[in-house]
């Protein structure tokens, strides 16, 4: 329940939240893609260390599932942190594209079958 850096500090994840446990929006999935906005807004508030290394990973798009394990922080913590910064307007967050049901394709789950027959 806590992250230890290069200098062996210790932070609880609390710390990194002022003490927030829940998500101020309802935004982030685990595989919802978040995305720094470059430049930042003029108006944007001085971003926390934290904030800074979201920012920095997100250059490239990035799912919040593998921003969290990046970073070696729950992933509630990260997901108040990224509240934060989207509100802020640092970064922009992309839903999954909704999964349509359909009949599974019989062909392919038999090959798939024989695949790992054959393993």
């Amino acid at each position: 329940m806590s992250e230890g850096d290069a200098g062996g500090r210790l932070v609880r994840p609390f710390t990194l939240t002022g003490g927030r446990t829940r998500p101020s929006r309802a935004d982030f999935a685990l595989i919802t893609t978040v995305t720094a906005v470059d430049p930042p807004p003029a108006r944007a508030p001085r971003p926390q260390p934290e904030h800074l290394r979201i920012l920095k990973l997100c250059a490239e798009p990035m799912a919040v599932a593998e921003l969290a394990a990046r970073l070696d922080l729950p992933v509630s913590v990260v997901v108040i942190l990224l509240c934060d910064l989207l509100e802020a307007g640092r970064i922009t967050a992309r839903a999954p594209h909704p999964v349509t049901r359909s009949a599974p394709d019989l062909d392919l789950l038999q090959k798939v079958r024989e695949g790992l027959g054959r393993l």
